[in-house]
């Protein structure tokens, strides 16, 4: 009797105490009950800031708790990724990843402090973009064809522009370089803005360069599309033909943005998220606002964007080491 006394007594602690300590699955059922913190890799004010801002407010609306957008610029994105890929895989800390910090980075940085692949769980892609092939009027070129008979009967007398080394921009460039087969010189800006100034004057011939940054020169006559990187015509150049329909077939390099939440949190958090992240991309305001800044709204399963994710870093590794790009 005093036995079983005893071991009712120890029962009643232990159940005492048991309702003081987390429960997993509770919480989960529960999420969120907390605010959302979206990491953003970059300064405020860029397109991957006001994406986040715009779908975490819409997140907030449905999930009924903050989304509070986090800055944490530094090294192209990568210490924002790096600083999400340690966070608690609980589904409170999110980072908005881009086509350089998930996927570039991997062979772009000898000593990366995170694995782009095995460190998070996608939870969907937000919006992809194509780069425009433009160059100076005084290049003898109206057409993708007739440029690259021109790179060809020119190797290395050509230059061409971009953001920086190790951009998507810059391995864009690399990417072109080597599936046309043509030798072109490199030239890096430190931004696209002194790349522009810079290809408008004629000082480099070509830049592969964001929609939404080479738009006004190529309406104003400045500078001439010749061709997207995309498989399909942007809508707002319906008329600039793809280089794939140029004749480098199966050409394809796009800027892209997307959610990501850290490895290990939980597959119904991460479902609940990725529904949610979908539902707001269907959003008019949200559609029509970036599709008119040249972006495609993209959504995904998190099985398609982590298949994704891994077909990029497959293609874009390759590249960085054709191109000998490296940051420390």
């Amino acid at each position: 009797m005093i036995r079983f006394l005893i071991s009712r007594r120890a029962m009643l602690a232990l159940t005492g105490l048991a309702m003081l300590l987390p429960a997993p699955g509770r919480s989960q059922a529960n999420y969120p009950n907390k605010a959302i913190h979206i990491v953003v890799p970059f300064a405020p004010g860029g397109s991957t800031d006001v994406l986040a801002r715009r779908v975490g407010d819409k997140l907030a609306a449905a999930l009924g708790q903050p989304v509070v957008v986090d800055n944490r610029a530094g090294a192209g994105g990568a210490l924002g990724a790096d600083f999400v890929a340690k966070s608690a895989p609980d589904g409170y800390t999110l980072l908005a990843g881009v086509t350089g910090s998930n996927a570039i980075a991997q062979a772009l940085y000898p000593k990366l402090p995170y694995d782009v692949i095995k460190d998070f769980a996608p939870l969907s892609t937000l919006v992809t973009a194509p780069l425009v092939l433009a160059v100076t009027p005084d290049v003898k070129a109206n057409t993708a064809a007739e440029f690259l008979a021109l790179a060809k009967s020119k190797p290395g007398e050509l230059s061409f522009g971009s953001a920086g080394n190790g951009t998507s921009m810059h391995l864009t460039g690399e990417m072109y370089k080597q599936a046309a087969d043509v030798s072109m010189v490199h030239v890096p800006y430190r931004g696209s803005a002194a790349m522009l100034t810079d290809l408008m004057s004629g000082q480099i011939q070509v830049a592969f360069g964001d929609v939404l940054v080479l738009m006004p020169q190529i309406q104003a006559g400045k500078i001439r599309a010749l061709a997207v990187t995309s498989k399909a015509r942007p809508p707002l150049l319906p008329d600039v033909p793809t280089l794939d329909e140029a004749g480098l077939k199966g050409f394809e390099a796009l800027s892209w943005q997307g959610l990501f939440a850290p490895a290990g949190t939980p597959p119904e958090v991460v479902e609940k998220l990725s529904a949610e992240v979908n539902k707001a991309l269907q959003s008019p305001d949200i559609r029509d606002y970036f599709a008119a800044q040249g972006f495609i709204v993209q959504g995904s399963t998190p099985e398609a964007f982590k298949a994704f994710v891994a077909s990029e870093v497959k293609k874009w590794t390759p590249i960085v080491k054709y191109s000998g790009a490296q940051v420390n």
